[in-house]
């Protein structure tokens, strides 16, 4: 016979929150983590001559990329559902 979930087993709401919100914050640890070790685009290699340039053009500066800004915004989300969950 296989096993059906209950409604009796199932975890309180503020659990399955907080669960939500630690595997979030974890997505999102990885992504900030991830961005530590891109290269700014004002940095350039040229291999043949074993060189690195920086030009750095206030305009054309990228210093963050997008996996860093969606791992900033998805801790900041974990940190608001472990807020939740503690309130439950």
């Amino acid at each position: 016979m296989p096993r059906t979930l209950a409604l009796g087993t199932m975890p309180p709401i503020d659990v399955i929150i907080a669960l939500a919100g630690y595997a979030i914050g974890a997505f999102g640890g990885v992504l900030v983590f991830i961005e530590f070790f891109q290269t700014p685009s004002y940095i350039n290699y040229q291999s043949e001559w074993d060189d690195w340039n920086v030009d750095i053009a206030p305009s054309e500066v990228d210093e963050y990329s997008t996996a860093g800004r969606v791992g900033a915004i998805l801790i900041a989300l974990a940190f608001a559902l472990e807020f939740v969950a503690t309130l439950l």
